[in-house]
């Protein structure tokens, strides 16, 4: 039996719906335990391309159970229309598939509303949430005031709570964001109609996934964003709404911190985020347009250009600490092959001072310089290579740079989209690490 996580090591965005959709393959039954549609994880199988917002990357795989855990918040329309989707184009067709914890709080429209709104009258100092609802829920959560899954499922106790609620959140949009408020009934009819189409796949996740680990199945862990977006220890304000970090999987899922057995962090082999905060390595010149181009560097929810920058050390480096990571994924290899020179920030000057750490407060890290090391490229494509002898020796050189800075193992290479442009140095579902790494 093995429980591995995988969680992002930067902003986000870092390849994770490949890697869980490439490691799925070896496991039984995928979770998916925070965040909500903001995330987009994208896949690549043969000529297809889909990208995922809630359901978890593993179904794709037609024998998988995937689980949409209690820390996940879920707007029923936009995953009601993603499986409807994925069984136009031939996949989730046994409704077994998937189970949705009756734990999870829903976003509803009123959510969205608000995340908009006070969005745009924040002008400058825009955090660059996605307008989809997830703070607000979120919020809601906290104080104790949100509707669940389970909730949907009984008509009385759905609806006085949605009573309660609106009669807080309409004169909110009304007197403070200048919005218009919501009818009840017109809300209670549209999610009692995705109440119908749900049920069939509500459940108690926490309790379903003991039984698999008392059968000896292998669990996989599906983290949206990445490290530095947690809201606890990432670049705060300029983060989302959940624990990103590898501890969120124990109170998204339902499951205690000794069943894990090993954290797997995925990591671009160089730096890229979405929407404002602090960046020390980016790159606002021709070798970020270029990084851009090359990586296709758009976001798969909102299509919004990625901000890019060379590898930045530090941020690997508080995510090891975070997290725990028994390994590293780097992907994208194969973006930097036209590159005469590669960089490494190795670390940061700050107020004079070379600091090998992540400050805390933004402001200090806003004014950061990156200190780079310098690497010569290989200039060479890297899709057809499967094996990590056959890497040209300045790209293996690269990888080994890595694995010395930040004193862990990286156990995959990715040198493009598809699911076989990989390299796999260790599998975690059969080769535990030789030694844990800090």
């Amino acid at each position: 039996m093995a429980n591995i996580i995988v969680i992002g090591m930067q902003w986000g965005d870092e390849g994770k719906g490949k890697i869980v959709d490439l490691l799925t393959e070896f496991a039984d039954v995928v979770v998916r335990f925070q965040g909500g549609n903001n995330a987009g994880h994208t896949v690549v199988v043969g000529q297809e391309t889909f990208i995922l917002h809630l359901i978890p990357s593993g179904a794709l795989h037609p024998d998988k159970k995937c689980v949409i855990g209690n820390g996940v918040v879920v707007d029923p329309r936009v995953l009601l229309e993603e499986i409807d989707e994925l069984q136009k184009r031939g996949y989730f067709k046994n409704e077994n598939q998937l189970l949705i914890s009756e734990d999870a709080h829903l976003i509803m429209p009123y959510h969205r509303r608000i995340d908009v709104a006070r969005e745009q009258m924040k002008g400058e100092g825009k955090i660059g949430t996605t307008g989809r609802g997830i703070g607000p829920a979120y919020e809601d959560k906290v104080a104790r005031e949100g509707i669940r899954v389970g909730d949907l499922l009984e008509e009385t106790i759905f609806r006085e709570k949605l009573k309660t609620n609106l009669s807080v959140k309409n004169p909110f949009l009304e007197a403070c964001l200048h919005e218009n408020g919501f009818d009840l009934e017109e809300i209670f009819r549209e999610y009692l109609g995705y109440a119908h189409q749900l049920k069939k796949y509500v459940g108690q996740t926490s309790a379903f996934l003991e039984r698999q680990m008392k059968q000896g199945r292998h669990i996989l862990f599906e983290g949206a964003q990445g490290t530095q977006l947690d809201v606890d220890h990432g670049t705060y304000p300029f983060v989302t709404s959940s624990n990103t970090v590898a501890g969120g999987a124990c109170t998204g899922a339902g499951i205690g911190p000794t069943k894990i057995t090993e954290v797997i962090g995925v990591s671009k082999a160089y730096t890229t985020r979405v929407g404002g905060g602090p960046f020390p390595t980016e790159l606002k010149d021709e070798i970020g347009q270029k990084i851009r181009e090359r990586g296709r560097e758009f976001g798969a929810t909102t299509g919004r250009p990625r901000r890019c920058g060379w590898l930045d050390i530090p941020l690997l480096r508080d995510a090891l600490r975070l997290n725990g990571l028994t390994g590293i994924a780097l992907t994208k290899m194969d973006v930097l092959s036209e590159f005469e020179i590669i960089k490494i920030c190795t670390s940061y000057k700050y107020q004079g001072q070379r600091i090998e750490e992540v400050p805390s407060s933004v402001k200090a890290m806003q004014e950061c310089e990156p200190l780079y090391e310098e690497f010569p490229g290989w200039k060479t494509e890297l899709k057809d290579i499967r094996n990590f002898e056959d890497l040209p020796p300045r790209a293996k050189d690269y990888v080994r740079h890595v694995e010395e800075l930040t004193d862990a193992e990286v156990i995959l290479v990715s040198v493009g989209e598809r699911r076989e442009e990989t390299i796999l140095r260790r599998n975690p579902f059969r080769h535990t690490p030789q030694r844990r790494f800090s």
